[in-house]
């Protein structure tokens, strides 16, 4: 509804070239703004509102529980397939997770899980790969978000987090209880999750726009195979390169698979192509862009270096076994 109302007023209404690069650029940043800022304030709404009446801690504590022997990364990742978010989603996501009380290791599972495997490309990939290579790229996807995330949780990154980040978690661990104790009407409380949501949004409004900026301007001026040239040779070095030339592109699965599609027929193994992909889907420069505003220079580059190498991991599994 949202790309179909961006349509009517771009084309219809001020007769734009469909086909001109700008215009399609135009096109990108107002359809993912709007669609940003609505996910945006309701993930924001919905952790404030379920913060008034989940026991925050007993959650934490579920899920630092050791012996639960990495089960909650399993949850999150599979959690994050299930869902149908992308990487320039991240930062609501973000806040909401760790706003209600989830570790950053379980909550980056989530984060890199939910670009890379959803529905739409599951169906897409057993339309064009089978039923064999998407059975082993979900089952991969879940893994590197389990594994990634259980590094990054390890590293104990959280003193990484931006201040501002600190200063909204704080605010909600204090004022949790004042929220129960003084709001005993459904009605109050959805207003205070509203006016939280809009804070979050004015706070983070122009890291927004930067990002989605620089994902429309890559979206309308890149063709789709400026970087296959870097990684058509079969080498030791094509994966490194598929995802070094993939992080700043951006683009949904279902936008890039058909190019994974192409990038086989040419003769790219399998591995590298969906190292692209993945490179593409789950890293990318606005999605760095978006985060930079949530977390510090040295927790964002650790973020990216872990998933790239898993990344990369997965891309010569593939190479091998198929």
């Amino acid at each position: 509804m949202i790309q179909e109302l961006v349509h009517i007023i771009l084309y219809n209404w001020l007769g734009m070239d469909a086909t001109s690069k700008l215009v399609m650029a135009v096109d990108f940043f107002f359809y993912d703004t709007i669609k940003i800022l609505i996910l945006l304030y309701l993930v924001s709404m919905v952790m404030n509102f379920v913060n008034t009446y989940l026991p925050i801690e007993k959650i934490r504590s579920f899920l630092l529980n050791k012996n639960l022997f990495g089960f909650q990364y399993l949850l999150a990742s599979f959690f994050g397939a299930v869902t149908p978010f992308c990487s320039c989603s991240s930062v609501p996501l973000f806040i909401g997770f760790v706003k209600g009380g989830i570790p950053l290791g379980v909550t980056f599972s989530f984060l890199i899980t939910s670009p890379l495997v959803n529905e739409v490309a599951v169906a897409m990939f057993i339309g064009i790969f089978g039923f064999k290579v998407t059975a082993i790229y979900v089952a991969s996807g879940i893994l590197v978000g389990m594994f990634a995330g259980f590094v990054l949780g390890k590293l104990n990154q959280e003193k990484y987090l931006s201040d501002w980040v600190k200063d909204i978690l704080n605010k909600s661990i204090s004022n949790q209880r004042t929220y129960i104790a003084e709001t005993n009407s459904i009605f109050q409380k959805i207003s205070i999750a509203s006016r939280e949501s809009l804070q979050i949004i004015k706070g983070i409004f122009i890291y927004i726009l930067i990002g989605i900026a620089i994902g429309a301007a890559i979206h309308g001026y890149i063709p789709n195979d400026f970087f296959v040239q870097y990684i058509s040779r079969d080498n030791l070095f094509a994966i490194p390169m598929a995802v070094i030339v993939g992080i700043p592109l951006y683009s949904n699965a279902a936008g890039i698979i058909p190019i994974i599609q192409v990038l086989v027929t040419k003769g790219i193994p399998l591995g590298t192509a969906l190292a692209f992909m993945m490179a593409v889907v789950g890293l990318s420069l606005p999605e760095a862009m978006l985060l930079k505003k949530v977390m510090q220079i040295r927790l964002l580059v650790t973020f990216f270096s872990v998933v790239g190498i898993c990344i990369m991991i997965l891309g010569y599994f593939f190479n091998m076994i198929l």
